[in-house]
């Protein structure tokens, strides 16, 4: 495979987006941080096709519009590996990236774990064992040395031979169609971003709390994701999540209850206190502040019933050989036992193998 030096320059990604745009299939993966910011921040495109592999430098071009126009070419197949993260990371530079196939969902139709790594596939399919000295880089620090650069391409230099081995081995199991039902959903742009009025979704463990104190939940939850946004900071930098949890609990109504908050910052109340106390306004919690309900017991026949489900999907996945967890997890079962019939597991090629015996026993 021809190495080509790292492209800096418009010219140079031009060429090689020229040559991408011949192939009828690419490796394509990405170096990013995030740590310090709400938006990641794409350090480094890594691309392979058949005689060629070289790296985009997104932060010494002015932009990939050049390379843009390929990565959203429907007649050029994108590989990856877990591509969730990279297709949200490229969405703002390049648009929805597609079509893609990912070697990780793929994996998992044949039997492997559903997040097997890239190391571990190129393992287990391949015999090579990849190095993991710059599994830490920090892929924004320039020079990238010859080192990490050929580190680099190691994750687009197997992606090719693994969608072949795996594509091979998905239609020997007669599963080439779930395996185009799943790859569609990367399709999918609005997926890959979140809305901060939904914000409050990610949040574990609301299921004590009153309407009032949920609606301040939404409320907090929204604010922080907006100021994440705005601010292109992390949400834990806006405010940490324990805090935000102290504040739906205790509901304080004053400047000196919000600094009394386990954990407050005091910069965090002083600068923003009048904003977080107009949402628990806005969030009409009746004074007094009414006591948080005791956590409800688990309703022993929803327990069972879930247990039964649960036990229908081990010996499923046991006779094809899948993870359960590929065929439903246990907020699908719940979601069921609850009487929502839009679940998951009732759609595609899963209400085939699995849900219509889940049904079965509801």
């Amino acid at each position: 495979m021809q190495l080509q030096p790292i492209t800096t320059t418009p010219a140079e990604l031009a060429d090689l987006a020229a040559r991408l745009a011949t192939q009828p299939r690419m490796g394509l993966d990405t170096e990013f941080l995030r740590e310090r910011t709400y938006r990641a921040q794409l350090c480094l495109v890594q691309v392979s096709a058949t005689g060629l592999a070289g790296c985009v430098d997104p932060l010494t071009l002015p932009d990939l519009d050049a390379l843009a126009p390929v990565l959203r070419a429907p007649s050029v197949v994108k590989v990856m590996h877990a591509s969730r993260q990279d297709l949200e990371v490229l969405l703002p530079a390049a648009g929805l990236t597609r079509p893609v196939f990912d070697t990780q969902i793929a994996a998992s139709l044949t039997g492997l774990p559903t997040q097997v790594g890239y190391a571990e596939l190129v393992r287990r399919l391949l015999g090579r064992e990849l190095p993991k000295a710059h599994t830490r880089t920090d892929w924004s620090r320039r020079p990238l040395s010859p080192e990490q650069i050929t580190y680099a391409l190691d994750d687009v230099h197997y992606l090719l031979p693994l969608a072949d081995l795996l594509q091979e081995q998905v239609h020997a199991l007669g599963r080439s169609e779930w395996l185009e039902e799943e790859l569609r959903s990367l399709d999918d742009a609005a997926s890959l971003t979140i809305d901060p009025a939904d914000a409050w979704k990610r949040l574990k463990g609301l299921g004590n709390l009153d309407p009032a104190r949920l609606r301040l939940a939404r409320l907090l939850t929204e604010w922080r994701e907006r100021n994440a946004i705005e601010h292109n900071r992390p949400r834990g930098w806006i405010m940490e999540e324990a805090v935000l949890r102290e504040i739906v609990t205790q509901v304080p109504r004053t400047q000196e209850a919000l600094e009394t908050i386990p954990g407050m910052p005091p910069g965090l109340a002083r600068r923003r206190g009048a904003e977080l106390l107009a949402l628990v306004v806005a969030a009409e919690v009746p004074q007094p502040t009414p006591p948080l309900p005791p956590r409800q017991k688990p309703d022993p026949a929803k327990t069972a019933l879930v247990k039964r489900l649960a036990e229908i999907v081990q010996s499923v996945a046991g006779d094809l050989r899948l993870a359960p967890e590929l065929l439903a997890t246990r907020r699908d079962l719940e979601q069921l036992a609850d009487g929502v019939q839009d679940a998951a597991v009732l759609a595609g090629w899963r209400r085939g193998v699995l849900g219509e015996r889940l049904l079965a026993v509801l």
